[in-house]
């Protein structure tokens, strides 16, 4: 099993800035990729961003590009998410993922417990 813990959360104003980070332990030998996903009441959660362990590789979604910025740290097995710019419409619930895989086996996914992000106009 893996536990994912997050941190980092919190209320700013627009146009300011938040980092959240989000810590794996248990069994993270075989991590594929490591993320964030956010969700706002009465709508589905949706990706943010997440990066790959093997080469470091990144991936966002479109409403986040240029403002926010995802990075690992292997040795910890963190990730943290470097948001700037906010946006009153980034406000939600963020939940950090992990998703790991063994040789070529499925992937198992494993979520957070969630850390809400605020941005006032």
């Amino acid at each position: 099993q893996v536990q994912l813990v997050e941190s980092g959360g919190g209320f700013v104003q627009a146009g300011g800035s938040l980092r959240p980070s989000c810590a794996a332990s248990g069994r993270t030998a075989a991590i594929y990729d490591m993320g964030w996903f956010r969700q706002c009441p009465g709508k589905e959660r949706e990706f943010v961003a997440t990066v790959y362990w093997s080469g470091g590789g990144t991936s966002y979604a479109d409403s986040v590009k240029g403002r926010f910025t995802i990075s690992r740290d292997n040795a910890k097995n963190t990730v943290d998410l470097q948001m700037n710019s906010l946006k009153p419409e980034d406000t939600a619930v963020y939940y950090c993922k992990l998703r790991s895989r063994v040789s070529l086996g499925p992937l198992n996914n494993y979520w957070g417990q969630g850390t809400q992000v605020t941005v006032s106009s």
